[in-house]
């Protein structure tokens, strides 16, 4: 689905992946759903072929992998390749025998040459118009064809594409035949004329439904007239009847559901009302900071004016203390309405923090930057202005000013350990791991109550194969944090990668008691989406992954990845309708342009496969066949 961008920061997602502004957490959803694609290019349109899985990485969608079995039927391609060489070499030489060769002159021998007169294949040609056509037998009409075939072969060859359009023109006459249809699209396409070669190969395609060439010719054409929503059409179809062996089609179709997302979703964005993402996702960015009292003046007990600003800064602290979208749009207004009222004094560049932090969680990227700078102008000795500003750097994919921002922030207060737990997030997305863990430890040793800090530990030494640390590192998270829900959710996610499934449940039950215990108003929906993925891997219970997914979505509307993951279950299931309508949901709810492309593609896929099937009722069962054949329900 593109030129490789920084991962974006989506919520906090299942660990082992995780994005620079966020607490432990993975790549943004769709990030990953692109990646999968891309290695499993077959079950992207499939009903039964795809698979939701968790591993240590959270939402993980798997089918066994192609490549395999392109190395298994190697052997069986090459015996094919060699068959189709020696049917080349017969037709060639049949060929020969009906069409007059001319001799070069380099071939021609200087000395006792016969006279002779060479044959020139547009000689001799049967002469046909609609009329007299009508009165041939129809023996003669196909031997006509066939001669006026071979003639427009030859003017192609030597491209002469408007004498060879006359020739196939004249052997339609004859016999419509979609090879004919077909060639004489190929000398439109020469000669760029791509209305006339969607004209043809339509014909063709009339002619032979699964008529893989001119299926992808036509898709070419429409690719160039801009129609990639018809383009993609060709192209899935030619890839099904072909069973995905053409990589060439594949990658056409990868191209094309980035460009039919793209064009939408620029449409989308446009139109997009800035708000908020899901509670769940602003709960994970805010936390990902360690918690730190008021400033000083802006606690309950201080006498404000409540039409000032420095009260309304404190209003909408209040309201973030409440952790639910109802609080979170109310801290927002309230941090708008302090800088429009001034007389902040000392605390106007921690308001242009705050601004900035609800500026970018609401995707203005530019005006949160603007925030961003000017808060360190007022107050350099801010961190975390700096530290925010590195997570915006990185998300627009620039990574020298991520560096940079951390490097001046170590400059103003180097013990600060939210510094380097986000470094940390950096390195860990860069994967480069061993740095990753050296500054979470450096985060765990100047404030060893961020539980965080051991989470993330935790999950990079997994990451880099020490299994043993990693399982001993979640167990001293539980003596030490054993109140806390997020231990469990993430260990869980480890003992689920390892397939310890009752293990993995048991953790992620306790997590959701907690969540309920704690956080009654606004819980984290993760734990639960991550057991209905454990149930769905585990026994294939689509039932109750369903109701737990629901159940997500009831608590937090707007969570994406609950969002997506029903949609990939009901996918699994082959309600592919209602698959699309949460693809197209993910798509609404998506914050950022990238996030909003990747969502469209899987929607795009989904849509073609519902029109192939409308449009080629025949590759219904050979889809699901494929299902099959490629790794359906499969368990890791």
């Amino acid at each position: 689905m593109s030129a490789e961008t920084i991962p974006i920061p989506a919520g906090r997602a299942p660990a082992l992946e995780t994005s620079l502004s966020s607490q432990p957490s993975s790549l943004p959803l769709w990030d990953r759903l692109s990646t999968w694609a891309s290695e499993n290019k077959t079950v992207v349109y499939t009903i039964a072929g795809i698979a939701v899985v968790v591993t240590g990485a959270g939402v993980v969608y798997y089918t066994k992998d192609s490549r395999t079995n392109s190395r298994e039927t190697s052997s069986d391609e090459k015996k094919r390749a060699s068959k189709k060489e020696r049917r080349k070499a017969k037709k060639d030489k049949d060929k020969e025998q009906t069409q007059p060769q001319v001799k070069t002159e380099s071939q021609q021998e200087p000395k006792q040459k016969i006279p002779t007169v060479e044959s020139d294949p547009s000689e001799d040609l049967p002469q046909v118009d609609p009329l007299t056509v009508e009165s041939l037998p129809d023996q003669e009409r196909k031997e006509y064809a066939t001669r006026l075939k071979i003639a427009g072969n030859k003017a192609y060859g030597d491209k002469s594409y408007n004498e060879a359009i006359e020739l196939y023109g004249k052997a339609i006459l004859c016999k419509p035949d979609p090879i004919f249809y077909s060639n004489r699209a190929a000398c439109y396409n020469a000669l760029g004329n791509w209305d006339k070669v969607v004209e043809d190969t339509t014909a063709a395609v009339a002619l032979d439904s699964e008529y893989v060439k001119a299926l992808n010719r036509r898709a070419n054409a429409y690719e160039h007239l801009e129609k990639y929503s018809e383009a993609l059409l060709d192209y899935t179809a030619s890839c099904i009847i072909d069973g995905f062996r053409n990589e060439q089609s594949a990658q056409s179709v990868e191209r094309l559901l980035k460009k039919v997302a793209e064009a939408k979703g620029k449409a989308i964005l446009e139109s997009k009302e800035k708000k908020l993402p899901s509670p769940t996702f602003v709960t994970n960015y805010l936390q990902s900071f360690r918690p730190k009292p008021r400033p000083e003046g802006l606690d309950d007990t201080t006498d404000l004016d409540e039409s000032s600003g420095k009260a309304q800064l404190r209003a909408g602290l209040a309201a973030m203390e409440k952790k639910t979208g109802e609080g979170y749009d109310a801290a927002s207004r309230a941090f708008d309405k302090a800088l429009e009222l001034r007389d902040l004094g000392e605390h106007e560049a921690f308001a242009y923090n705050m601004r900035g932090t609800f500026r970018y969680l609401r995707g203005e990227n530019a005006d949160a930057l603007k925030d961003l700078d000017r808060s360190v102008e007022l107050n350099p000795s801010l961190t975390q202005s700096y530290i925010k500003r590195a997570s915006m750097h990185l998300e627009l994919g620039n990574r020298e000013g991520a560096a940079q921002d951390f490097e001046i922030a170590m400059e103003q207060k180097q013990d600060d350990p939210d510094i380097y737990y986000h470094r940390a997030q950096l390195h860990f997305i860069l994967a480069e791991f061993a740095e990753a863990a050296k500054d979470y430890q450096k985060s765990i040793d100047l404030d060893k109550d961020f539980i965080f800090s051991h989470i993330q530990l935790g999950v990079t030494q997994y990451k880099m194969g020490s299994i043993a640390s990693s399982m001993a590192t979640f167990r001293r998270c539980i003596k030490n944090f054993d109140k806390m829900p997020d231990v469990y959710n993430y260990y869980g996610e480890l003992l689920l990668d390892q397939q310890k499934y009752s293990e993995a449940i048991e953790k992620f039950e306790t997590a959701i008691e907690l969540e309920k215990q704690s956080k009654p108003l606004g819980m984290n929906v993760l734990p639960l989406i991550n057991k209905a993925l454990a149930l769905f891997q585990w026994k294939q219970d689509f039932q109750e992954a369903e109701k737990l997914c629901q159940k997500a979505l009831i608590i937090d509307p707007e969570c994406d990845i609950a969002v997506a993951t029903m949609a990939q279950l009901l996918l699994q299931q082959g309600k592919v309708t209602d698959a699309l309508k949460y693809f197209e949901q993910a798509a609404a709810l998506s914050r950022t342009e990238g996030e909003i492309v990747n969502a469209l593609s899987y929607a795009e896929a989904t849509r073609t496969q519902l029109e192939v099937q409308e449009k080629y009722p025949q590759l219904s069962t050979r889809l699901h066949g494929m299902g099959g054949q490629f790794g359906a329900p499969g368990m890791r």
